[in-house]
């Protein structure tokens, strides 16, 4: 029997393994770096141990320490969760030796699946189809083909290539990418198959013998080769389920699979498919599987991990199950991460948190809440929300309009992108593979339409209006601004979602009615000027004011946090920056100047100073978050200043390099 179980794992992960842990009466141990000192998952634990370290990401790797924590708090097994340990052969056989329970398959099989290229070899003698692959870029004669890092997956490592002269590049960045992820920069190289889809299947076996298939999940929509929707079933023919089932029951049954696997597979589109990997640990992606199985896959892996058998009679698959993958980051600018403070985290008709879900309806498995800080040291995902419902098109409706409506504040987020692809004709038609996002651009634009954008600023202005009012030392029942002789409006100047400025011009009468408005913004002034529509105020207050647009009334929720206001409407969501009316002088950034947009490593310059680039040269190469960000030259013109070298660090808004588009010859 497991007593007290350390999850060697973080945020989102850990809290999902303390809540089966809470439900079975088991008792849970956390380990956290310093910089995970005042997370959730650490407060949520019966038992906390710090880990030591100069870096706050290596610190979770450290086999020796995990073991010490276990020892120091008297864990009687281990929960690697569903990354950093989870797959390390060495980890699992250190845990063991130390006479642990591991909650995991043995370390042989984590070994064996571990090396990609080994795993293809063994089990395509089990009859799994696979994919033609090469160590040797000279036997490549067709394109297009994929770079994959053989000791790890997630994404991390991978690169399509289409021409021979991109594929020196291409092995030799996945290389770098591959070792920073997975201590490993070995990768191999497949067919890459176009219009794929990415179809897995969801295995456990027992220490009796026992190797079963609970159900089946689609996982094609992707951005740079990670999983940002999952759902379950795929939506397959049934007799291409029952291959897919019995060729991941082959696959688990030719290693003596023990716990929770993942066998996933590539689907082309005439039905035929093809093995992937087989991930040797729970997926981020378990929750759609359970709540259309009524399973707890995690209660499964404990049960397991004592030598319990699987029940005898396993449930089917009913309903369908959507989940995204909520993350910190700009998805339209290149996926690049997003830091800072999460003032506010509100999803609304949440029914449960990390399981128990008996009905349609929403499961949010988050590793943040409001108040956390997101920082640079590791993945950016911050939350999952899973809808489950009789159907497809109910649970991607139910998750759409939970997603739209929730309130995120203090971090970019990738929210909007997420809803329209959810409310996308192709996904609705089933029309998706990994190739999704790059044929389907419009899914990447704001939900707030641009010219929405005025309306919701000028709520951000009246709740700011009434703010002062409801703190005003003298007369506070008088409209704000008002005067027995107007003149000049009230101006508030906001920079808005897209870093233009926008101005709001109004007035109220005496009786704290909206008389007059206008604004005026760059994007106002590059293009025709639409007809500004008739806007009437019915209720304002610091943090609600409701506005009859043209006859509809809109509401809009507020929230201001120093200089910053977060605007939720029916529209969409803005994040707008209030700029003080007497702005304080700032030091001069030279023109041309690339700045930092978050902390990082420069792991390689590409140019140097006096070199000529054109517009989208890359200039040098930003890690960030576990992944590789390239810097381009915005201009054609000279290269004046490279002030960080390969290795430097550098903050938020460092200057990178400086591009000057005069020719000085």
């Amino acid at each position: 029997m497991i007593n007290r179980l350390l999850v060697a794992n973080r945020g989102e992960i850990a809290r999902r393994v303390f809540a089966t842990c809470r439900a079975m009466g088991v008792e849970t141990v956390a380990v956290h770096s310093d910089a995970d000192a005042d997370a959730p998952f650490v407060a949520e634990a019966d038992q906390a141990v710090r880990l030591p370290g100069s870096s706050p990401a290596e610190t979770y790797l450290r086999v020796d320490l995990i073991l010490d924590a276990a020892r120091r708090s008297g864990a009687d097994a281990v929960h690697p969760g569903y990354g950093f340990l989870a797959e390390n052969a060495e980890f699992a056989a250190a845990v063991t030796d130390a006479g642990l329970t591991w909650v995991g398959p043995p370390a042989k099989v984590i070994a064996a699946m571990g090396d990609k290229l080994a795993a293809k070899a063994l089990l395509a003698e089990a009859g799994v189809p696979m994919l033609p692959s090469w160590t040797d870029t000279d036997e490549i004669a067709d394109f297009p083909v994929l770079v994959k890092a053989s000791a790890g997956g997630g994404g991390r490592g991978m690169r399509i290539v289409r021409t021979a002269d991109e594929l020196a590049e291409a092995v030799a960045s996945a290389r770098r990418e591959a070792a920073a992820a997975f201590g490993d920069g070995t990768v191999f190289i497949e067919r890459y198959v176009e219009r794929g889809r990415h179809v897995e299947v969801q295995i456990f076996g027992d220490a009796h013998g026992r190797v079963v298939a609970l159900g089946d999940r689609e996982c094609s929509i992707q951005r740079r080769h990670q999983k940002i929707v999952e759902e379950a079933p795929a939506v397959v023919p049934e007799r291409v389920r029952t291959a897919l089932h019995e060729a991941a029951v082959a696959a688990g049954r030719a290693v003596d699979y023990l716990g929770a696997g993942t066998v996933e597979f590539l689907l082309a589109p005439g039905g035929e498919f093809f093995f992937l990997e087989m991930n040797t640990r729970l997926q981020v992606e378990h929750p759609v599987t359970e709540l259309c199985t009524g399973l707890d896959l995690v209660g499964l892996q404990l049960l397991v991990a004592e030598g319990e058998p699987l029940p005898a009679a396993l449930p089917a698959s009913t309903g369908h199950a959507v989940e995204v993958r909520l993350c910190a980051e700009d998805a339209a600018a290149g996926w690049r991460p997003a830091t800072g403070t999460l003032h506010r985290f509100a999803v609304g008709a949440v029914a449960a948190e990390f399981g128990g879900l008996a009905g349609p309806g929403l499961r949010l498995d988050s590793g943040v809440v409001a108040g956390s800080v997101v920082g640079v040291h590791y993945d950016s995902m911050l939350a999952k929300l899973i809808a489950w419902g009789r159907t497809r098109a109910e649970a991607t409706r139910l998750l759409a309009s939970a997603l739209a409506r929730a309130e995120l504040h203090g971090v970019t987020t990738n929210r909007d992108l997420l809803v329209r692809v959810l409310r996308s004709p192709a996904f609705a038609a089933v029309e998706i593979d990994t190739g999704f996002l790059d044929r389907h651009p419009e899914v990447f634009a704001p939900l707030l339409p641009a010219d929405r954008l005025p309306i919701t600023a000028l709520a951000a202005a009246l709740a700011a209006a009434a703010q002062r009012r409801a703190t005003a030392p003298v007369l506070p029942g008088l409209p704000s601004g008002w005067r027995n002789v107007p003149a000049v409006p009230q101006t508030t100047r906001f920079v808005g979602p897209d870093g233009d400025e926008i101005e709001i011009r109004y007035r109220l009468d005496r009786t704290g009615r909206l008389a007059d408005w206008s604004s005026t913004s760059a994007a106002e002034e590059s293009a025709e000027r639409p007809t500004a529509p008739t806007v009437a105020l019915v209720e304002a207050t610091p943090d609600r004011v409701v506005l009859d647009v043209d006859g509809v009334r809109r509401a809009y929720r507020v929230h201001r946090v120093g200089s910053a206001v977060f605007v939720d409407g029916p529209d969409g969501a803005a994040s707008l920056a209030e700029l003080p009316r007497l702005p304080p002088p700032t030091a001069a950034v030279a023109a041309g100047s690339l700045l930092a947009p978050l902390p990082g490593v420069v792991t390689r310059v590409h140019v140097q100073v006096g070199q000529r680039v054109s517009a989208g040269d890359p200039l040098l190469t930003l890690e960030a978050m576990k992944l590789e960000h390239p810097v381009l030259a915005p201009i054609d013109g000279v290269v004046a200043e490279l002030p960080v070298p390969t290795g430097g660090q550098v903050q938020t808004g460092a200057v990178l390099a400086v591009v000057d588009e005069k020719d000085p010859r």
